[in-house]
């Protein structure tokens, strides 16, 4: 019989709180069994759960020259670049408006 760890056990060697461990559990982000209504681990869910979380090393570039920024990557927007000359439309100004009125006839 494989032993079965408690979300606390799984917790303090993960070095995080039981409540991360069982809410993760319960999304089932997290591989983990069931026992009634308990959330328990056996070694290889922990190892599992280590590896789902791992983060690749930064790579190491033995060049001294600066390194170029990632490429912009699908689905995501490049950052705004200024213009330098003059705008065709003028930006529209913003003005706030009036507060609502309640039913008892106050401002709010």
């Amino acid at each position: 019989m494989p032993r079965l760890y408690r979300p606390e056990e799984i917790a303090e060697t993960l070095g995080c709180s039981a409540w991360w461990v069982k809410d993760r559990a319960h999304r089932r982000l997290i591989p983990h069994t069931r026992v009634g209504r308990a959330y328990r681990f056996t070694a290889e869910h922990l190892a599992e759960i280590i590896r789902i979380h791992e983060e690749p090393a930064p790579l190491r570039s033995d060049r001294t020259s600066t390194p170029t920024p990632p490429s912009n990557p699908i689905g995501t927007r490049a950052p705004a670049t200024p213009q330098t000359g003059p705008s065709t439309s003028p930006t529209p100004r913003l003005r706030a408006r009036p507060p609502r009125r309640s039913q008892y006839g106050t401002a709010a």
